[in-house]
């Protein structure tokens, strides 16, 4: 068959071994146009009618365009004999590219291949696949067909093209082609005068070359331009770029090694390691091979695993993931769904999308808490990216579904019970495959492979009958080798016939859900008693993985002969051990083992037995959690602990796990959520509070909102089941910090004072004081000066009281604002310096940063900049060294107005938007609003009007999102001022942005 060469990108031109094919017609022109814009995706009979008649098709529409695609056909096969390019397919028809070819195709190709080349820093190589690209157009896309959805259409095409140009450029300059691109770019420039970019690299090329006072003349132009065709000025970019070269700027001098085009993105490898085991499957694994087939289709390309249990669907899923890696430069993500876990509830799609967005490079405060926005975000992040997407043991389609990527340059592969077929079927280039036993060869392969010798060799018909036993199941095969492998003097006979001798285990080695069981108990049944507690000890955990000391708790022994009765475990394949990252070495059971274990547990412990081992193990994760808060804040502060008995680990053990206790934290993270859950759902309620409120450490650190709110409103519900007064105020009081950190302050307020009642019933003065502290922040937040300032003051006698000295510090520094707003700056200057001092003395870096910069903020109000800006510097080197990133933020925005205090203001501007780009990373959207109202203040001094304009309506939008009418009409006021064309002093727009 011949290939079909289809040409867009300029006139439309069809050919084959250098015959070509002419169309009849603007009609058929315009629909073969259409059709070739969107190869491989069905184009419905209506927008083909629409570009065909410009948006008015008459009555006979649907079947002037059946007549005249049967047309195209019938000229397509006269003139090459090809006649399967055009296919009917509801609700229209699809160009069906094959092996034929399309320049518009090609063209993205070759331009993705130089955009890999240039992130992984091979600049000529990239320069080598644009140029290929580039050198494919031969005029503007389609030109000649004037239909205007082929326009728009073209047009994309075109600004794609104009993106790889500049791409190009910017590589040849970092190359250090300059004088040769110097004429190529002003040619350019002339042709496309509005793009900046191009305008840059020119500037830079002349520069570069010895021409400064023509890129300064370039710049002029374009300055010139951008005012009278659009009335703005050019951007920063352009503008720094203006600065630099006026400077003479180093850095506009060649670099010292090639630029790499895109920056550097986070490439995750999820992938499990491929059982080194792994045998046959040759059929299936060609199966899944015609996935990629579907790669950069209109469709995404979505695999289905299906089969019993213990049959290999994620081994077989991990083998191909790995084979086709390449495929996927961008990363491979990996997620266990949990769908048939008899214990545990299926993953959630929201958590998944978490992991999944942060191994991708999203920073945790940016991640939406609505699973639908998550799910955009997701898509949008895996826009123009190949990535591999694994989704073991899934539930069903709507568990997936929001973890589907929108791009046929990704591929997705599934492994579940349920086909999922009538769900992807039709909606995706969908690929079914059942997995069924292994071949009897394949299984004696499996058993020698595992078992690692040649025992089965030397006796076939002992090999094939135990492969019989095990009905060719992998996981069932894997456990007998297993057995095989740590019993040398073993026969393979040997292995057969206590196989022979259990009946009832024959009858449950069979094709259907218990089909694993047998295997595991003739594991499980020869272990030592200790090790077998231990496994069924572990069983009953919940948690995904853990360490050696989890089990040294749950039987109350000593640490190292916890450690070996489980690596007796991991030698029996009834475990699996992960990397020793930290020194400590992690073990985590497959799923189907974990439902063993604890169907053992059930059967052979008492529930007195399992209540009091679980009571140890929440008691070491609890007594470890408490321990590595004392050491982020150097003391028991900021919680209330309950009676729950703790366990306590060797010295040395917790000095060895707790050595970074942020890091232990992270480490633990899933297993305190998982066990808080557990202990709740148990009725354990002192644990699950404690824990839950312990573990704040975490995650208010490091931004795990929804951890903490899972967490929260578990521990909650089991203490107002179980009657827990303590722990309800505890969780209420934990709930309404995390709605004042979502700035949801009624809902906060309402929750606090519920919690205050509480605590004042049970006579808890920490507790009363930690709520009238976080009842105060509420009340600032409305308006209410006076009532936060009592009840702040009110607080801060109780935590002098009960000795919170870090409470006290962080009060004090909360009088100090509070004074502050109520327009006292001596007392807040008073208070701030307190506050300060008594955070420096516990050695706490971020209460003391914080505290800083709100002496910093009492000096602005006495106009006293240069001391305010020596101490945001104290603060900058504070926060900085510590990691504080929202900190970081408001330092860099107290830093700014001090620099403006001082007249400083090309400075200060400067500092405002780090402090405005900080403040949006974090995210804080108050401080992100005042950094805004600041910056145009400092933009209105630098006769920035625009520049002003679009900082006052940022602020003005963030405070009336985060519900701060006050600030909100200081915006409204300036931005109305700066449409009347009012004047205004540097000392009265200071006013404005002061509390």
């Amino acid at each position: 068959m011949l290939q079909v060469v289809f040409r867009i990108l300029g006139p439309l031109d069809i050919g084959a071994d250098g015959r070509p094919v002419v169309l009849q017609g603007a009609r058929q022109r315009t629909i073969m146009s259409m059709l070739l814009l969107a190869p491989n995706r069905v184009v419905s009979v209506d927008t083909l009618a629409d570009a065909v008649w410009q948006g008015r098709p008459p009555a006979t529409a649907r079947n002037q365009i059946a007549i005249c695609v049967s047309a195209l056909r019938k000229t397509i096969k006269n003139a090459v004999g090809v006649e399967d390019i055009l296919v009917t397919s509801h609700p229209g028809y699809m160009l069906f590219a094959g092996e034929h070819r399309i320049d518009a195709v090609e063209f993205e190709e070759s331009a993705a291949k130089g955009r890999e080349a240039a992130r992984r820093g091979r600049s000529e190589e990239a320069c080598a696949h644009f140029e290929e690209a580039l050198a494919m157009w031969r005029g503007p896309a389609l030109e000649g067909i004037s239909a205007e959805r082929v326009e728009s259409e073209a047009a994309q095409l075109t600004e794609m093209r104009l993106d790889v140009y500049e791409e190009y450029a910017g590589l040849r300059l970092a190359l250090g082609q300059h004088r040769d691109m110097t004429g190529e770019l002003s040619a350019f420039v002339r042709e496309h005068p509005l793009r900046e970019q191009a305008k840059g690299h020119l500037m830079l090329a002349q520069y570069r070359s010895g021409r400064r006072a023509e890129a300064l003349e370039t710049y002029r132009g374009a300055q010139r331009l951008l005012a009278d065709e659009l009335g703005i000025d050019p951007g920063p970019a352009l503008q720094e770029l203006h600065e630099e070269i006026l400077a003479d700027s180093p850095r506009l001098g060649l670099p010292a090694e090639s630029v790499t085009l895109v920056p550097q993105t986070t490439v995750p490898a999820h992938l499990p390691p491929s059982a080194a085991s792994f045998t046959g499957r040759h059929a299936e694994l060609a199966s899944l091979d015609r996935l990629l087939e579907h790669l950069d289709g209109g469709a995404l390309p979505v695999g289905s695993i299906t089969g019993t249990g213990g049959v290999g669907k994620t081994a077989l899923a991990v083998h191909w993931a790995h084979q086709v890696a390449a495929r996927f430069p961008d990363g491979q993500l990996f997620a266990d769904m949990r769908g048939y876990d008899g214990a545990e509830a299926p993953r959630r799609p929201a958590a998944v999308l978490d992991r999944f967005l942060r191994a991708l490079g999203v920073p945790g405060p940016q991640i939406p808490a609505d699973q639908n926005e998550r799910t955009a975000l997701f898509r949008s992040v895996l826009g123009g990216r190949r990535v591999l997407v694994v989704l073991d043991n899934a539930r069903s389609f709507q568990q997936i579904r929001p973890l589907l990527p929108g791009t046929g340059r990704c591929c997705v592969l599934v492994t579940s019970r349920d086909t999922m077929g009538r769900a992807l079927a039709g909606d995706y280039a969908f690929v079914p495959l059942h997995l069924g036993a292994l071949e009897q060869d394949e299984s004696i392969t499996l058993l020698s492979r595992v078992a690692g010798d040649d025992r089965f060799g030397v006796d076939p018909v002992g090999a094939a009958r135990l492969s019989a036993l095990c009905d060719r199941l992998p996981l069932a095969l894997r456990i007998a080798a297993a057995r095989l492998a740590a019993k040398p003097h073993w026969s393979v006979r040997t292995l057969v016939a206590r196989l022979e001798d259990q009946h009832r285990r024959l009858d449950e080695l069979s094709l259907d859900e218990r089909g694993v069981r047998a295997g595991l108990r003739l594991s499980y049944r020869d272990l030592p008693a200790d090790a077998a507690r231990m496994f069924r000890r572990l069983g009953v955990l919940n948690v995904s993985d853990f360490s050696a000391w989890a089990g040294a708790a749950l039987l109350d022994i000593d640490p190292v002969d916890a450690e070996d009765l489980i690596e007796l475990l991991v030698d029996a394949q009834l475990l699996e051990p992960l990397s020793a990252t930290t020194g400590h070495v992690r073990y985590r059971f497959q799923d189907l083992l974990r439902l063993f274990a604890r169907e053992c547990a059930r059967e052979e412990d008492t529930e007195e037995e399992l209540r009091a081992a679980g009571r140890r193990a929440w008691g070491a994760w609890l007594a470890l959690a408490g321990e590595a808060h004392r050491r982020v804040y150097g003391g028991d502060y900021t919680v209330i602990h309950g009676p729950a008995p703790l366990h306590r680990l060797p010295g040395h053990l917790v000095d060895s796990l707790l050595e970074d206790p942020m890091e232990w934290f992270e480490t633990e993270r899933s297993s305190i959520t998982g066990l808080v859950e557990q202990a709740a759902r148990e009725d354990e309620s002192a644990y699950a509070w404690d824990l839950a409120m312990t573990s704040v450490t975490l995650f208010q650190n490091r931004d795990y909102l929804e951890d903490w709110r899972d967490c929260g409103e578990r521990a909650l519900e089991a203490a107002t089941r179980t009657g827990d007064p303590l722990g309800r105020a505890a969780m209420l009081h934990s709930l309404g910090t995390l709605e004042i950190v979502g700035w949801d302050h009624d809902s906060a307020h309402r929750r606090l004072s519920l919690a205050l009642r509480l605590f004042e019933q049970q006579g808890q003065d920490q507790g009363r004081a930690l709520v009238l502290r976080n009842l105060a922040l509420c009340e600032r937040h409305r308006g209410d000066m006076d009532r936060a300032r009592e009840m702040a003051h009110r607080s801060l006698e109780i935590f002098r009281a009960v000795g919170d000295h870090y409470a006290e510090a962080h009060v004090l520094g909360l009088l100090a604002q509070v004074e502050l707003e109520r327009g006292d700056p001596q007392a807040s200057l008073r208070l701030s310096s307190e506050a300060v001092a008594r955070s420096r003395g516990l050695g706490t870096v971020r209460g003391e940063a914080q505290n800083t910069v709100r002496l910093a903020e009492a000096l602005l109000h006495r106009g006293e900049g240069e001391r305010a800006e020596e101490a945001c510097r104290r603060a900058l080197e504070l926060v900085r060294g510590s990691g504080d990133r929202r900190g970081e933020a408001h330092t860099l925005r107290t830093l700014g107005e001090a620099l403006w205090c001082r007249g400083r203001t090309e400075e200060a501007e400067t500092v405002l938007r780090d402090a405005l780009l900080s403040s949006g990373k974090v995210p804080d959207r108050f401080l992100e609003a005042r950094a805004a109202i600041a910056l145009g203040c400092v933009q209105v001094l630098h006769t920035d009007r625009a520049g002003a304009a679009g900082s006052f309506k940022t602020a003005h939008d963030l405070f009336a999102e985060v519900g701060a009418p006050g600030w909100q009409d200081r915006s409204a006021r300036l931005l109305a001022a700066l449409g009347d064309g009012e004047t205004w002093d540097s000392d009265r727009l200071f006013a404005l942005v002061r509390p």
